[in-house]
C-alpha cells in the first residue's frame, strides 16, 4: 500500500477513535502532501511523501527547541506529540555508523578531499540517503570525512 494511502487510512481510524491530537497531525500532513501535488501538478510517490514528513519533523524539532528556550512547556508537549505521530511514517533510519560508512564510500568514489568538495559530496550523499537518514547527521558525517 502506498504511504499516502496508509496515511489516509490512519486519518480515518483516528476519526473513528475520536483521537483529536493524532487526527490534527495527520490532517496537517495530508494538507502538506496535497499542497505539493497541487503546486507541482503531480502525484507524489513514497519518496516524495517521506521528504515532506522529514520536513515537517524538522519543523517540529526546531519549534520544540524554540519553545523550550521560551519555557512554554504546553507548546513543547504539543509539538512533541505531533513529532511522535509524524515519525511513525518514516522508514527505518540508518545508524550513525552506517551513515559514516556510506559517506566514506561516497567520498572515496568521488575522490573528494577537503572542505572545498563538500558541495559535490553532499549532492551525491543526498541523492543516495534522502529518507534513509537524518540529513543533519549526514552533514556532520560529511564534514568529519572531509576535515583535513
Amino acid at each position: 500500500m502506498p504511504l499516502k494511502d496508509q496515511i489516509t487510512e490512519d486519518m480515518k481510524s483516528a476519526m473513528r477513535a475520536r483521537d483529536s491530537e493524532r487526527l490534527g497531525t495527520i490532517r496537517l500532513l495530508l494538507a502538506a502532501i496535497k499542497q505539493k501535488e497541487v503546486d507541482e501538478r503531480i502525484q507524489l510517490d513514497d519518496v516524495a511523501v517521506v521528504a515532506i514528513v522529514d520536513k515537517l519533523i524538522k519543523q517540529r524539532k526546531d519549534s520544540i527547541e524554540a519553545f523550550q528556550k521560551a519555557e512554554r512547556k504546553d507548546l513543547v508537549d504539543k509539538e512533541a506529540a505531533e513529532l511522535v505521530v509524524l515519525q511513525a511514517y518514516l522508514p527505518a533510519r540508518l545508524s550513525v555508523s552506517e551513515v559514516q560508512a556510506e559517506v566514506q564510500a561516497i567520498v572515496a568514489a568521488l575522490g573528494a578531499s577537503g572542505p572545498g568538495d563538500m558541495g559535490k559530496v553532499m549532492a551525491a550523499v543526498k541523492a543516495k540517503l534522502t529518507g534513509k537518514a537524518d540529513m543533519g547527521q549526514v552533514s556532520a558525517a560529511v564534514k568529519a570525512a572531509l576535515a583535513p
